[in-house]
């Protein structure tokens, strides 16, 4: 029994298929999992990008502290500037070691003033030997942070400098930490010079602190990227691989009871894999069908041919002309025996691929039903019994398919009902619609089909003929090949029952009706 077709392809779909492969096609080495790893780690990367920002913000808080420092060194300024000399030597010394800022004063470009002059000599007020190996590995991270982000170079700091050249500049200690020098003129005195140096520690600290706050965020992103890549991997990448591994073995045919796993998903490798086992399980059921069809039409073929074997041999050792005549004739029958088994079984192979590519248009049923018996009228070909059709109303009975298969199918049930058929009998066919379908019935007035042969005789090579003199005239594959042909448009074909009191066989053909031309 060939298998039931339910989709028929339009002829474009290959069309549309490959463009969209075109459009979607990708010609990287890597593997699925570490596409999902890279697309999963491009934001961190992008986050991790921020540190150019931080950069930003500590130009920005520099500047700041910066004019911060030039006021302060106004403000100072102005007001030692009405102190004589000693007053304001006192003044900024005091000013010094309570805001732990380095006050300088230069007169003529010379040094008459340092709150650092009573340090020894290499004393640096601003050391903090606390946590020094913390500190030394966070200046070399900072340094290194510098060089990735483009920070702009900043001299180092020297204690020992001369009268700065600017208003106001900004240098590096050895830990990293800035210091802001600022100058500012003593007012009535223009040969008279403030210089300030400030420790700003909370800058560094600042950038610290935000640099880890990033590095922890960015951390677990990576981490949770990582983790979630891993996730999808072990939920898409190794799936579709177990999938593909078993895709291949049935390519290369090691086993006939591979299974392809259905994975119970409800999602895209969950349809994925359902559409590859039933696939398969498809293919199996066709290699096991064109298998079992080989071995019946040897089977059918064996037979006309053992007679022609026979008869061709029995006819060198006649001798009576009358009975040569015989063997010839003999002869004859079983070559148009074997003419129309190949004929059939050329079709019936044929058949199931061609209606994979057909083309469905609108057909009125009643109207290719009415064609086809007065064709069949046309070439005798009921012999003497009467074809009765209850012909719809036009219009009202119009499905999908193709009219040529359909016509083939209606073709052999009707044969089959007039070879069955007695002297002078009737074949009654309908077609009415009913719902959402179309029923067509077609009677016959034989002597029916018991209810255990109602399943066998759509069987390939079936024949229960209970007359002799119709035994090789049929091939047993009319009724398959019209199961086939209705069964590939959506429809079904049965055997019932005749209403009581009648006898013969009914058959029942039902097929969907076409939707309405607005639809």
């Amino acid at each position: 029994m060939t298998q039931l077709i339910r989709f028929m392809a339009p002829a474009t779909d290959s069309q549309t298929f490959k463009a969209l492969h075109q459009r979607l096609r990708w010609r990287g080495r890597f593997s699925l999992a570490w596409r999902i790893l890279l697309v999963n780690l491009l934001p961190v990367a992008l986050l991790a990008a921020s540190l150019v920002y931080l950069q930003e913000v500590r130009n920005r808080v520099l500047n700041e502290r910066m004019d911060q420092a030039v006021s302060e060194a106004q403000l100072v300024a102005s007001t030692v500037s009405t102190l004589d000399s000693k007053a304001r030597s006192a003044a900024l010394t005091r000013l010094g070691a309570a805001t732990g800022m380095r006050v300088r004063l230069y007169v003529a470009d010379q040094l008459v003033m340092d709150s650092w002059r009573d340090l020894p000599k290499g004393a640096d007020a601003w050391r903090d030997d606390s946590n020094r190996w913390k500190r030394t590995a966070a200046a070399w991270l900072d340094d290194v942070i510098d060089g990735i982000v483009g920070a702009s170079n900043i001299a180092p700091h020297n204690r020992y400098a001369q009268l700065p050249r600017q208003t106001v500049d900004v240098s590096l200690r050895a830990d990293r930490t800035h210091v802001i020098t600022a100058q500012a003129p003593i007012l009535g005195q223009p040969d008279a010079i403030l210089v300030t140096d400030r420790h700003v520690r909370d800058v560094r600290r600042l950038l610290r602190a935000e640099r880890a706050r990033l590095a922890t965020i960015v951390l677990f992103s990576v981490l949770s990227s990582v983790l979630l890549s891993f996730f999808l991997a072990r939920t898409i990448a190794r799936p579709l691989g177990m999938l593909a591994t078993a895709a291949e073995q049935v390519r290369l045919g090691r086993a006939r009871d591979i299974v392809i796993p259905r994975l119970g998903r409800r999602d895209e490798v969950g349809a994925l894999s359902n559409a590859l086992a039933d696939m398969t399980e498809n293919l199996r059921d066709r290699i096991d069908a064109t298998e079992a069809f080989a071995a019946d039409v040897a089977h059918e073929l064996r037979n006309p041919l053992a007679s022609l074997s026979s008869a061709l041999e029995t006819m060198d050792t006649v001798k009576k002309p009358e009975l040569k005549a015989q063997m010839m004739a003999i002869a004859m029958e079983d070559v148009r025996r074997l003419d129309r088994l190949i004929t059939d079984i050329a079709e019936a192979s044929q058949l199931e691929p061609q209606l994979t590519r057909a083309r469905f248009d609108r057909i009125d049923l009643g109207q290719l039903l009415e064609s086809l018996i007065k064709d069949r009228d046309m070439r005798g070909t009921n012999g003497n019994v009467r074809i009765a059709f209850a012909r719809p109303k036009r219009g009202s009975a119009v499905l999908m398919g193709e009219a040529h298969r359909l016509s083939r199918a209606f073709e052999n049930i009707i044969d089959n009902a007039v070879s069955f058929s007695p002297a002078g009998g009737v074949v009654q066919i309908s077609a009415t619609r009913s719902g959402a379908y179309l029923r067509a019935t077609i009677e016959d007035q034989g002597p029916g089909i018991a209810p255990a042969q109602r399943e066998a005789i759509f069987e390939r090579f079936h024949s229960d003929r209970p007359d002799i003199a119709a035994f090789g005239k049929h091939s047993g594959l009319g009724l398959p090949i019209a199961r086939t042909i209705i069964d590939a448009h959506g429809g079904h074909i049965s055997v019932e029952d005749r209403p009581a009191g009648q006898h013969g066989a009914l058959f029942v053909v039902t097929l969907p009706t076409a939707p309405d031309r607005g639809a």
